[in-house]
């Protein structure tokens, strides 16, 4: 459904607001993802901001209590005789209720209204004969109207609501969810990891791209789906999924707002940022160390796996393209390699190969 202009932004759009702008996105970007103007965004980043740093559930909490503040103001100008006064006089001379606000403060008078609490006084009962005297001379709030948006960000989209019962419980190999995870805004990069995870067998494989493009997002999980059988793709509404079709494997989207629909690589990231803390510069990390990190949280034996790894279970299943029964992996037993094995069975040199911790630094 389609956002008027000028309707209140809700809380789902605070959370996807604050997803998007640690992605860096920009507010043309989100603007167009939720159907409003940048100019919009642009106050509401401005206005509920706490210390210059957007939190969605501040920022609600923020709003809410202005509103309620500005509707409560509305109904004590009518009780405030002064105050009352004070506004009708000005209005009479021509000025607009936000120049009667901002001067009303810096007179600092002993009374004080917002733009918004004149404006509800104005167009309630109690207001009506002063609304002549504004610019717009009218006497209830103008209905904005708004132009249709034909761009589709996401086309032929495939929403969650079909995704086959197989899929949601997992109960075979090959389904994946796909994510990204970006540089810390303050780092000025757009060096990006895309990340995608196998939902039965929690195996993870990622890679570095220069930026969150489409282009760049596609041909990441095109080099890593050449090693992998892969039977269907979850993925979210961001921009850079929106040439998913070139993937040729079918692909679901997560509702709007609920990332929360593909929590299986929601909480691998959080396993991945341990490596990669928040507010880094991924540029900075090299495309050895990256797969380095793969292999050792595939190699990490989990409790939800029967004290598996994810790498054994991939294996087992058969879940790799042209996978050789005699190939090494297949009778070693990974978890229980000491750490000089592990680092010859991968291939890992140098600073890497000491990069070690102990097992239970990575299992939830």
């Amino acid at each position: 459904m389609k956002q008027k202009k000028g309707s209140q932004i809700k809380k789902a759009e605070r959370l996807e607001i604050a997803i998007l702008l640690n992605k860096q996105y920009s507010l043309r970007e989100i603007a167009k993802a939720l159907n409003r103007s940048a100019g919009s965004l642009s106050d509401e980043i401005r206005r509920n901001s706490v210390n210059e740093i957007y939190d969605p559930l501040k920022a609600n909490h923020k709003a809410y209590v202005r509103r309620r503040y500005a509707k409560y103001q509305g109904k004590a100008i009518n009780e405030n005789e002064d105050l009352k006064e004070y506004i009708g006089l000005r209005l009479k001379l021509g000025w607009s209720p936000d120049v009667i606000s901002g001067r009303m403060r810096l007179e600092k008078q002993p009374f004080y209204a917002s733009r918004t609490a004149i404006y509800e006084w104005l167009y309630s009962e109690y207001g009506q004969r002063y609304c002549p005297y504004l610019y717009s001379q009218r006497y209830v709030r103008r209905k904005r109207k708004h132009k249709k948006n034909k761009k589709i960000l996401i086309p032929n989209r495939m929403g969650i609501e079909q995704r086959p019962e197989i899929v949601n419980k997992k109960l075979e190999y090959g389904h994946y969810e796909g994510d990204t995870m970006v540089s810390g805004r303050k780092t000025g990069s757009r060096t990006a990891l895309t990340v995608i995870y196998e939902r039965k067998a929690k195996y993870v494989d990622m890679r570095k791209i220069a930026n969150l493009r489409p282009e760049s997002n596609k041909n990441a999980v095109l080099d890593m789906q050449q090693a992998l059988k892969t039977l269907s793709y979850t993925l979210d509404n961001g921009i850079e999924n929106v040439k998913y079709e070139e993937l040729g494997v079918l692909t679901f989207f997560c509702d709007p707002y609920s990332a929360w629909q593909k929590g299986g690589v929601e909480n691998m990231n959080r396993l991945i940022r341990r490596f990669f803390p928040k507010g880094s510069d991924i540029a900075q990390y090299s495309d050895t160390y990256i797969q380095t990190i793969v292999q050792r949280l595939n190699n990490t034996p989990r409790k939800s796996l029967g004290y598996k790894t994810p790498l054994e279970l991939m294996i087992e299943n058969d879940q790799f393209k042209n996978f050789a029964k005699s190939d090494k992996f297949v009778n070693l037993k990974l978890g229980n390699l000491d750490v000089k094995k592990r680092n010859r069975v991968f291939g890992l040199r140098g600073e890497f190969a000491v990069l070690e911790l102990p097992i239970s630094y990575y299992i939830n």
